[in-house]
């Protein structure tokens, strides 16, 4: 997600801006983060896949000299004895290592300092993150404030961190890439609004594609976490920062996703599916990197503030519309990401671009709901909708370069269809 803001940019937004001079800002700052994009490198993580790849991940952990790792997980996975796989081989290869499971969905300051301070207390020199996204993001604030000495809270921005401890993953879900990615995102405690931090040096040293550790995820979480794949893919595809390699990640996430998710939703055991979602995820990440996302995930991390909705299922809930809102721009990126990915296929040979990006448009809803995708935000209250347009159009214009800025009217008026959808489902 190299496509972000460097401070020195900040001036170019002013609050106040009639729509003319808010796109004229933004074009102008999409220009600088393009040129930013191509000229800063972001480093990849080594990647690990299969049964066997979380005891490759830790022999390169071994290897590469860890004496005492904070394994950082949540109740839930502790609970279920995911973490044993890794602790007995870390066992057998004489490492000491410590376990904090005190990571919550969408992790607080205070969340973050609690496991900080069980790394620091335990002379901890390598973290080793197991969970989904937020045990990831977590664990990446630990890493680089424990290296830099500095609060977690000062570390939110971009290239705050001069430093990160020894990082690796394994990913227990298929979902938010972070293992692959420079952002990480903490809550804070009491207004639950969410703060980015972006950095390369937080991007992990290794990553594992186990199988057999997503293995037990319930069906709705990997529904859920699926679509915020799909979302990292179609977003990064229709970036304004997009290129040939963003594209490649960003369409091989695409079909991977269209073809394991209903496998992997339908029959959790079956591990090639559970496999190729992992690296569709990895792909995703990949592919935001560098190409950005955009207003799904503005208005989605809006829905889990307000409303508590869990991010997958935001993203899920919001992507339909924003595809919708973007088609006419994106029409021909999405009939070629339509045609690249096999979603028209020989059955519509003829198929022109308007017929392709509807298809891929109508493809996405029908896997939505084919995984059973819970579409209603509950309570959503009309009272609210200024306030998270405009805290989505910020986020936005101040983070990602999108092919279409939306007027906070018209993010509102997203918001009513949204609200309209949920009444009708609720009846």
């Amino acid at each position: 997600m190299l496509a972000q803001p460097l401070s020195a940019l900040k001036k170019l937004s002013p609050s106040t801006l009639s729509h003319a001079s808010y796109l004229a800002v933004a074009k102008t700052r999409a220009k600088a983060l393009q040129a930013i994009s191509l000229v800063v490198t972001v480093p990849r993580p080594q990647l690990f896949i299969g049964e066997q790849s979380c005891y490759e991940l830790c022999d390169m952990m071994i290897h590469e000299g860890a004496t005492k790792v904070l394994i950082v997980t949540d109740t839930v996975l502790n609970q279920l004895g995911i973490p044993d796989k890794i602790t007995r081989y870390l066992e057998q290869n004489n490492i000491a290592y410590h376990l904090f499971d005190g990571i919550t969905p969408d992790p607080t300051f205070s969340v973050v300092e609690a496991g900080l301070k069980h790394s620091v207390d335990n002379h901890c020199d390598a973290i080793l993150a197991l969970g989904g996204g937020s045990v990831i993001d977590a664990s990446k604030i630990i890493a680089i404030s424990q290296a830099t000495g500095r609060k977690p809270k000062k570390l939110m921005g971009v290239l705050k961190a001069s430093k990160c401890m020894p990082l690796y993953c394994i990913p227990t879900t298929a979902g938010t890439g972070s293992e692959a990615t420079l952002g990480a995102v903490i809550s804070d405690d009491k207004t639950h609004q969410k703060s980015l931090s972006i950095d390369p040096r937080m991007v992990p040293l290794a990553s594992a594609v186990d199988p057999t550790i997503m293995q037990g995820m319930p069906a709705h979480i990997t529904a859920d976490t699926g679509i915020d794949v799909l979302t990292h893919a179609l977003e990064a595809w229709m970036s304004v920062t997009a290129t040939s390699e963003t594209d490649y990640y960003a369409a091989s996430a695409t079909r991977l996703v269209m073809q394991y998710l209903p496998k992997a939703y339908a029959n959790g055991d079956d591990l090639k599916a559970r496999e190729q979602m992992g690296i569709a995820a990895h792909y995703g990440g990949i592919a935001f990197n560098k190409a950005g996302l955009g207003y799904v995930h503005a208005i989605a991390h809006q829905l889990g503030a307000h409303y508590g909705i869990p991010h997958g299922r935001a993203n899920a809930i919001v992507l339909p519309y924003i595809l919708d809102a973007n088609r006419n721009v994106s029409k021909d990126r999405l009939a070629a990401l339509a045609r690249k990915t096999g979603v028209v296929d020989s059955d519509q040979p003829q198929a022109n671009d308007d017929e392709a990006a509807d298809y891929l448009i109508a493809q996405v809803r029908h896997l939505i709901a084919d995984v059973n995708i819970d579409a209603r935000v509950k309570d959503i209250n009309p009272a609210d909708f200024k306030k998270i347009a405009k805290g989505a159009a910020k986020e936005v214009r101040d983070t990602y370069t999108v092919p279409r800025y939306l007027t906070t009217a018209q993010i509102v008026a997203i918001l009513h269809k949204i609200k309209a959808a949920s009444d009708a489902l609720s009846t």
